[in-house]
């Protein structure tokens, strides 16, 4: 049966139901009938009536009850309650309404009031299903902006399984964003920012503030730079009435220091091993966006750090927590939670409990958002840059050979890859890519692949693996050297290969210098160089070929370290 126009009449009163249905059918209305509460229920179920007419002094179940269910049963969909009652008294009509009722008539009804009810209530029944048609596209485009907003903001970080972080939004969208990204030099950048307000107009903000993060860090920008730029960029999108306190941290690739600024939000935390503050960063600048062009290089602080410390980042949405009484979680409890956290113990963690003990069930007013950076090389990316002088030489150039290279053409880098990183990735692809933008170079591909490959694999499998070449001294040893590689690689935790990288020109051409260190005690490199011409086995092989490759090679006491040259004729 449909429910388009259907009516549905409760009564007990046979009487009161044949009056009541002969005005109803004469307004061009269906009906049907229940005799009490129960009935009422099952039949309104049945039907999907449009309308429902109520009594309330009824058996088995009185008219309250039903319209309680009833109401519950609608979902969605608007279906008005009109009572029918004799009662004068303003609480029992009150009760009407709290139990669900839209309306109520007195009995007898007269046809004018109740022509007069029924159109009135159906104008409330259009507008509420234009409301709810509405309210159905709003979220339809509220999910299109959240997948948007996932993918253009959230789903490029870097390094987040290895950070802790809290995030409870006030609405479906938050104002807070987290951004990481790493820079060319390996450095982990971080940025927390805090639009003002919350919900879908806060979060718009975050997505030229993470263009500008990420396209900035890649192109290796400084710190002050960056946050100028993001500054920069909302000042000229957004409204007057919006902006973002940010707080922005740069993990050097060494773990050795750290670059922070922080811009209108509360202090930046550097915490020790056993949990105890050792630095607090207050806020030294507007928040990005109000100053078209302002100047953040003197704001920016650099602090050494000891590997293992952590930073901590939060928004001030974490001290306006409010529990049900009023009060605010503060500064006070903010600390007080720290400083209850164990060593070893995960400070988030510790907050997000202690935070949600407070609250109750107290509502959030504002975004929450922390973020616990732990200081260990497993933050960092697979491969960095080395900035320091080389550990092969640390000795200034003679006078001849600056002039002989007056920087033209000339191109340096470093990479370090530490403990796991190690079975993770292979750099001699990424050197290559660098090293192929030369034309020069191009054509020598394959064979700077072999040396770099050689070297490589020799000084993890023998430097950091610690695994004896004599192993492949025959066919038959080379499947159980395989086989204790992958057992030791997927349980290393530590060592490094340290691979530089130097092209300059020379008297002819220019050279392509390697030099790879490793964290091992050393290898007897002399049996293979001295008895290169002699010796048929298999071990030794790598170091004979790219002996033969190159312009020349060497290796360091005890045999960690090695410098091979080759040549490029011009």
């Amino acid at each position: 049966m449909s429910g388009n126009r259907i009516v549905l009449i409760v009564d007990d009163d046979m009487p009161q139901r044949l009056v009541l249905r002969s005005q109803l059918e004469g307004l061009g209305y269906p009906v049907v009938e229940a005799t009490n509460g129960l009935e009422a229920v099952r039949v309104f179920e049945e039907t999907e009536p449009h309308m429902v007419f109520m009594d309330i002094v009824m058996p088995e179940m009185d008219g309250y009850q039903a319209a309680s269910i009833i109401k519950q049963r609608c979902g969605q969909r608007f279906v008005p309650i009109i009572f029918l009652t004799a009662l004068t008294d303003e609480h029992q009509l009150a009760r009407c309404i709290e139990a669900g009722g839209d309306d109520f008539l007195m009995k007898p009804v007269g046809r004018i009031v109740l022509e007069s009810k029924i159109r009135s209530l159906e104008r409330i029944g259009a507008l509420h299903a234009q409301i709810h048609a509405l309210y159905g596209q709003v979220q339809q485009e509220q999910k299109l902006a959240e997948e948007v907003f996932s993918n253009a903001v959230l789903a490029n970080n870097v390094a987040l399984d290895r950070i802790d972080t809290l995030h409870r939004p006030a609405a479906l969208f938050s104002g807070d964003v987290l951004l990481t990204a790493y820079s060319p030099a390996g450095d982990l950048n971080v940025m927390l920012g805090d639009f003002t307000g919350h919900g879908l107009a806060a979060a718009l903000g975050a997505l030229p503030a993470s263009e500008a993060f990420r396209a900035m860090t890649a192109k290796g920008f400084s710190a002050d730079q960056i946050i100028r730029g993001i500054g920069g960029k909302l000042y000229a999108l957004l409204p007057t009435s919006l902006f973002m306190a940010a707080q922005f941290v740069s993990i050097s690739h060494d773990l050795r220091h750290i670059t922070v600024c922080n811009c209108g939000m509360p202090d930046i935390l550097v915490l020790g091993k056993e949990g105890e503050i050792k630095q607090r960063i207050q806020s030294a600048a507007l928040p990005l966006g109000i100053a078209a062009d302002a100047n953040y290089g003197h704001l920016v602080t650099h602090l050494d750090i000891t590997p293992g410390d952590r930073v901590l980042m939060v928004s001030d949405g974490v001290t306006d927590v409010r529990n049900p009484q009023g009060d605010y979680f503060g500064e006070t409890g903010f600390i007080e939670a720290l400083e209850q956290a164990t060593a070893g113990e995960s400070v988030v963690e510790r907050l997000a409990e202690v935070l949600r003990e407070f609250a109750g069930d107290a509502p959030q007013d504002d975004d929450i958002s922390l973020a616990e950076i732990p200081c260990v090389p497993e933050i960092l990316p697979a491969w960095s840059m080395e900035v320091e002088d080389s550990v092969f030489e640390n000795r200034s150039r003679s006078a001849e050979e600056q002039a002989e290279d007056p920087g033209e053409g000339r191109l340096e880098f470093s990479l370090f890859l530490h403990g796991r990183r190690l079975a993770q990735a292979d750099p001699v692809p990424l050197i290559i890519n660098n090293l192929q933008e030369m034309d020069e170079i191009a054509v020598h591909r394959r064979t700077l692949f072999t040396i770099l490959t050689e070297l490589y694999v020799n000084a993890l499998d023998h430097g950091v693996l610690g695994l004896d070449s004599s192993l492949k001294g025959s066919a038959e040893g080379f499947a159980h050297y395989y086989a204790e590689r992958e057992r030791l690689l997927s349980e290393l935790k530590d060592g490094y290969v340290r691979i530089r990288v130097r092209v300059s020109p020379a008297a002819e051409g220019k050279d392509v210098e390697i030099f790879i260190e490793d964290s091992g005690s050393g290898f007897r490199f002399r049996p293979f160089l001295e008895d290169a011409e002699h010796s048929t086995g298999y071990a030794g092989r790598g170091i004979r070929l790219v002996r033969e490759l190159c312009k020349s090679f060497s290796y360091e006491e005890p045999g960690n370290r090695v410098r091979a040259v080759f040549g490029l004729q011009s």
